[in-house]
């Protein structure tokens, strides 16, 4: 443990082998295991837990009573030395809990960078959750899920294990997710169904406006009553070949193992 320029608690438990970066806070009554490392400037506040081969990045605070790397809530789980690692400068609020992966799942869980886990957002084993994602009050993710960078999953939202979450997409409050969410795709409801595009996010994050107007005619076309959905496919993504963002919803779709949110009939 190197405990040079740390800021560690008395009543902190950080067990030998745990490996600390250069001005880590380590609050009361927090438990760190043997397998443990924390970036620089980790901010622990207090009775944070954090176990198993976890690997938290630099500028990470987390809240208290956050439960990190603890062994997956899966029945298949039989002990492998799986992984979970969190990415810099992410925000993890009261009570979220975070787990490893499983041999069934690739044994990393994933966390990208400049995230926020509001109160109890839970992130299963297996997860790859992207960059700038926020997951706020009680948010859910099964196992396997796949979240892309700037999602937002909205308070008491669940998301079915192995569903895809495109980036950019935002899923509404309550909402429960059984099927893959298109990129720039805003879904709600229980079964969630898609509602639109979402354009508060693509504003909010400066895309053009011809940007958004070709979003647009590209989801009237794909989600129109005529012709089956693959028809629709292959023409927007002839039409709209050379729009960007077009094409990642049609690599998206294309790349579907399972079925899409689609809009409400």
């Amino acid at each position: 443990m190197n405990v040079a320029t740390t800021d560690i608690h008395p009543t902190a438990v950080v067990c030998t082998g745990a490996q600390l970066g250069r001005n880590v806070h380590i609050g009361p009554y927090c438990v760190l295991g043997e397998n443990v490392t924390l970036g620089e400037n980790v901010t622990l506040h207090s009775h944070v837990s954090i176990a198993g081969k976890t690997s938290i990045g630099a500028g990470t605070t987390i809240f208290p009573f956050a439960s990190i790397g603890h062994p997956p809530q899966d029945l298949k789980y039989a002990g492998e030395s799986s992984e979970l690692i969190i990415g810099a400068n992410t925000v993890i609020r009261e009570h979220v809990t975070m787990n490893p992966g499983t041999a069934g799942g690739g044994m990393v869980t994933r966390v990208g960078d400049n995230g926020l886990f509001m109160a109890g957002a839970h992130v299963a084993h297996d997860c790859q959750v992207g960059n700038h994602v926020i997951l706020a009050n009680h948010a859910t993710l099964a196992g396997h899920v796949t979240v892309g960078d700037y999602a937002i999953l909205g308070g008491l939202s669940a998301v079915q294990q192995f569903a895809r979450i495109g980036q950019h997409a935002m899923i509404g409050g309550m909402s429960g997710v059984v099927d893959d969410v298109i990129p720039y795709g805003s879904v709600l409801g229980n079964r969630a169904h898609l509602g639109g595009l979402n354009i508060i996010g693509l504003k909010r994050r400066n895309f053009s406006r011809e940007q958004i107007h070709g979003l647009r005619n590209a989801y009237r076309m794909l989600f129109a009553a005529e012709g089956t959905l693959q028809e629709r496919l292959e023409d927007v993504a002839t039409l709209f070949r050379d729009h960007a963002e077009v094409m990642e919803i049609v690599d998206f779709i294309r790349s579907a193992t399972r079925s899409i949110c689609t809009p409400e009939v």
